[in-house]
């Protein structure tokens, strides 16, 4: 698992929703399974289903667009299995989180959105960001967000802007 996977299931599970990481998917007759999918997270208040891919390659566009489109085709076909028995949308959202690329020309990669390492940073730090570690500290099974909190805390004691 690297660091974005880490990260995203983290800022998923802190915010409630369920989270599967690294699910194997489709099984092949000889062994072995059609796909993984790196974050799944269901939040079921909110009836929020959501597939996330991270990844820190620095492929082409339209490589990148191969690669997505097998492994959002495969969450489409397999992630309702996943819960069987709980009540879950139809519709999947599905996110591509790449840590090398700019969203600014492309938005969508094989019919899902498009989302930058920058931006996820930014959510998180907005979430987390303003929350005092001695009245509301992560959880420490959350050990990336609990370091962003902490950096947020004392940047500015840091010299950091």
């Amino acid at each position: 698992m690297n660091h974005l996977e880490q990260l995203v299931a983290e800022w998923y599970e802190y915010r409630g929703y369920f989270v599967r990481r690294n699910v194997q998917v489709g099984p092949r007759v000889n062994g072995g399974y059609e796909c993984e999918l790196d974050v799944i997270a269901f939040h079921p208040a909110k009836c929020h289903l959501v597939h996330i891919e991270p990844s820190m390659d620095a492929h082409s566009w339209a490589k990148r667009e191969q690669r997505y489109a097998k492994k959002f085709g495969a969450g489409c076909q397999y992630i309702p299995a996943l819960f069987h028995g709980m009540a879950v949308p139809s519709e999947i959202e599905q996110i591509a989180l790449l840590g090398f690329a700019s969203n600014a020309n492309v938005k969508n990669l094989a019919g899902g959105r498009v989302m930058t390492a920058a931006e996820l940073f930014a959510e998180i730090v907005d979430g987390i960001g303003n929350k005092k570690v001695a009245k509301a500290a992560v959880p420490e099974q959350y050990p990336l967000l609990r370091t962003i909190q902490f950096a947020c805390e004392h940047r500015h004691a840091a010299g950091w802007s």
